[in-house]
């Protein structure tokens, strides 16, 4: 059946990926494993493509509350019962709707309550009831609840405003009518946010991001997900939230150990929500992993966002003096253990994401998912960057979101769908090399961090030049 998806207007690239991974996780390809995980989609009339309306075709309004209580983009689902661009086209819309779908929802037992809704521009109070009065041709025969109604019905309007103005351009005025079927519960921003957060770093991931990749990893009771550069455990706060177990590792002894104190740590985070704590923390070194030999397929997901050098640089284990020859390796006197903090280098972006790769391919579960941010700099408006590839894994999501003018990240989701063999392993490691060859040179240390933030790069020359500002109001796009 084909329901009508509002998404909110915001990080649009990540929408239709989210929406999918739910229905993928309430199980909406399970009578056709081997189809390609994607919906069927088609956009309202006069709509452009990164408008927030979308119809969706699901199998089941079971199905579809599902999805939408659980998005954190979703704004509602809604059964739609008529729509056209005036009034007196969506009566007659509503008035054809077939009657033995509308009446379960109008009996006399029932509560409900209309919602006025638009998009591009604000409706009054004094409009709003007038829309509503307007639909008394629909025979609601229960009681008005505008507090806890059992079903509540939405007459959405999209503007006609036809030029830019900051959205993406309608061409045409579109009147929906529909009954809720579910919509995302948005107080987990809130409740969430960074800056009530008890133990907080530079580099913890924002609350609404985290919840997205913890919905592309489909973290669920009963799954195990583990972040290798866990830092304050912002990541694995959001996939707990879902029911997870959790696991994490970070380099930095005094992050995953110490923290603030003990009422300041990664722990804390934890018990600051209420929920359950990690299954372990560990001080692990993603370059050397410390899992026993023959020990694999153990996490169901791997969530990250690796240190790709703009904020923080990747470390591993060493130091510069151990890496080039100058000494030998040593071991740690027993008198001395106690508070040591081993000595590190620098990690490439490159050699940090093949480790990463590798890692999830030895210890994933066949099926289970990669999640993980990726640095691009772009030379073009379009995305076209060479992706770092695995031959134990399948690409099924890119959600780019842009930081300023030149620099995105893109929110990578891979599905593991091979066995890890010595000759995979091989293949991997050629592809690396082919991959880190063909590459530009921002991959290696601190240039990523120089492109970023030289004057150059700000691209300076499309703004005004007196204020600094863009002179002309544009449709922001991915920005958003």
């Amino acid at each position: 059946m084909w329901y009508l998806c509002v998404f909110y207007h915001r990080l649009l690239d990540y929408r239709k990926p989210e929406f999918e991974s739910l229905a993928d996780l309430f199980g909406v390809f399970d009578d056709n494993p081997s189809s390609s995980h994607s919906l069927e989609w088609k956009l309202p009339q006069h709509h452009h493509p990164d408008s927030p309306f979308h119809f969706v075709n699901l199998p089941s309004e079971d199905i579809a509350r599902k999805i939408a209580n659980r998005s954190i983009l979703v704004k509602g689902v809604y059964e739609i019962w008529g729509e056209g661009s005036s009034y007196e086209e969506l009566k007659e819309a509503v008035n054809s709707y077939p009657d033995d779908r509308k009446l379960p929802y109008l009996t006399p037992d029932s509560t409900f309550r209309i919602i006025v809704d638009s998009f591009g521009k604000a409706i009054s109070f004094k409009d709003q009831t007038s829309r509503i009065q307007g639909m008394s041709y629909i025979p609601f025969k229960g009681r008005v609840d505008l507090r806890n109604p059992e079903h509540k019905f939405w007459l959405i309007e999209t503007d006609d405003y036809e030029s830019n103005n900051g959205l993406p351009p309608i061409v045409d005025k579109r009147i929906f009518f529909g009954r809720e079927v579910g919509g995302a519960d948005r107080s987990l921003i809130p409740t969430y946010q960074l800056k009530s957060r008890t133990y907080l770093g530079p580099t913890a991931m924002d609350a609404e991001v985290a919840f997205l990749m913890a919905n592309q990893a489909q973290a669920m009771p009963g799954k195990l997900v583990y972040d290798p550069f866990v830092g304050t455990g912002s990541i694995l706060v959001a996939a707990a939230h879902f029911g997870a177990m959790t696991m994490g590792a970070d380099i930095d002894i005094r992050v995953v150990r110490d923290g603030r104190g003990p009422d300041c740590n990664v722990w804390s985070n934890f018990k600051q929500y209420g929920l359950q704590m990690p299954v372990s923390l560990l001080r692990a070194d993603n370059n050397l992993p410390p899992w026993r030999p023959g020990l694999k397929e153990i996490f169901d997901a791997i969530i990250c966002d690796p240190p790709y050098g703009v904020r923080a640089g990747g470390r591993k284990s060493g130091g510069r003096k151990l890496l080039k020859g100058v000494v030998g390796p040593y071991t740690v006197p027993d008198d001395k253990r106690t508070g040591h903090i081993p000595s590190t280098a620098a990690y490439s972006l490159a050699e940090c994401v093949h480790d990463l790769l590798d890692l999830a391919a030895k210890m994933l579960v066949l099926g289970g998912r990669l999640v993980y941010f990726y640095p691009v700099l772009r030379d073009t408006d379009t995305l076209d960057v060479d992706f770092p590839k695995h031959p134990c894994f399948k690409l099924i999501a890119s959600c780019e979101q842009m930081l300023s003018y030149r620099y995105s990240r893109v929110l990578l989701t891979m599905v593991k769908v091979g066995a890890y063999t010595d000759e995979i392993e091989e293949a991997a490691r050629v592809q690396h090399l082919e991959f880190k060859e063909n590459h530009v040179k921002w991959m290696e240390e601190g240039n990523l961090h120089n492109a970023v933030f030289s004057s150059d790069f700000l691209g300076s020359d499309d703004l005004d030049s007196k204020s600094g500002k863009d002179p002309k109001k544009k449709y922001r796009g991915k920005y958003v």
